[in-house]
């Protein structure tokens, strides 16, 4: 989720730790919102400084992972409640824990999702329901403090806004597999191997992508009716030399572990230098995908001159971006 998002769910934990008599609501405001639950999980954001390569591989991966969550992040945090604020060591790990545990549990239900099983599974977790940034769960944490304001009653209002939570997110989910459903009815005929139906911020507005056997079909639906507005048949494998070769380029491989749904495609740009972009097809905008992989290959040698990853929104910055590497 966005940081908004998180900040506020932190500060709907600092309402319920109310309930706890030995701990300070300014104190636990600041351990829990803005430090436990809206930043250090996301502290690896500093990565891009370094490269789109280590920030795409790395990003809520480590830091989202069993480890961190559920002993690093929480035992540091403690410690420095107790330093900074001498407050109840027990008291404050169980909420610091909790405040964690929010943070990497909400991330998985986005298209991005976190790799929160490491080290026991290096896999993306996307189920893809709700909205990096979700404009009902925002105005719902917004009526929560404003209630609180008014009422003084942040427990029973905690309560009360995520079992209101807990049914939206049900509701998405039928959302989610009534699309899975229609898109399989509209495409009778083929034979699919791979469906995502991934939300917009738009409550009505969801993302399409099917592969099927032969081809890869790419569109939204718009209150339960779909449109597919590209179709791209799959490419013939790449050569094996070459691709021994840019299997090892350090912006494909960030590429293909993170991205879950993708097409390719090889250009011969003069006698010396073959282009294979590799073409993220989840985050179709305006006519483009904006997440490719980019690679310009020796054709003799096969070897990677110049490669980039990321987002970009137009083909100029692509190439800049690209020889800039």
């Amino acid at each position: 989720m966005d940081t908004l998002t998180h900040t506020l769910m932190g500060g709907t934990i600092v309402g319920l730790a109310a309930i706890d008599p030995s701990i300070d609501p300014v104190s636990v405001g600041f351990i829990t919102t803005v430090v436990g639950a809206s930043l250090v999980p996301d502290v690896d954001t500093v990565m891009k400084l370094k490269n789109n390569a280590v920030y795409i591989t790395h990003h809520r991966g480590i830091t989202h992972s069993l480890p961190f969550t559920f002993f690093i992040w929480p035992v540091l945090l403690t410690a420095l409640s107790v330093l900074l604020f001498d407050l109840p060591a027990l008291n404050m790990y169980l909420w610091i824990q909790f405040a964690v545990f929010m943070h990497v549990f909400v991330d998985i239900f986005n298209s991005y999702g976190t790799q929160a099983l490491r080290p026991l599974r290096h896999i993306w977790i996307q189920i893809g329901i709700i909205n990096t940034i979700d404009v009902p769960i925002l105005l719902l944490h917004v009526l929560y403090f404003i209630l609180w304001y008014f009422t003084g009653m942040p427990v029973l209002l905690f309560i009360g806004l995520y079992a209101v939570l807990a049914i939206y997110y049900i509701t998405r989910y039928m959302m989610q597999r009534s699309l899975v459903t229609k898109v399989t009815r509209q495409l009778p005929n083929e034979e699919i191997s791979r469906l995502f139906c991934m939300p917009t911020i738009h409550y009505f507005e969801w993302r399409i992508v099917v592969v099927t056997k032969k081809a890869y079909y790419v569109g939204r639906s718009f209150r339960g009716n779909i449109i597919f507005y590209d179709r791209f048949n799959k490419s013939k494998p790449i050569e094996e030399e070459r691709f021994k070769s840019i299997k090892q380029d350090e912006n494909f491989k960030a590429f293909t572990f993170f991205s879950s749904i993708y097409r390719y495609e090889v250009t011969d740009i003069s006698d010396k230098l073959v282009e294979i972009r590799y073409i993220d097809l989840r985050y179709l905008k305006e006519g483009h995908y904006p997440f490719v992989c980019i690679m310009q290959v020796d054709r003799e040698t096969h070897e990677v001159l110049h490669s980039y990853t990321g987002w970009v929104f137009t083909e100029s910055k692509l190439q800049k971006k690209l020889l800039g590497s």
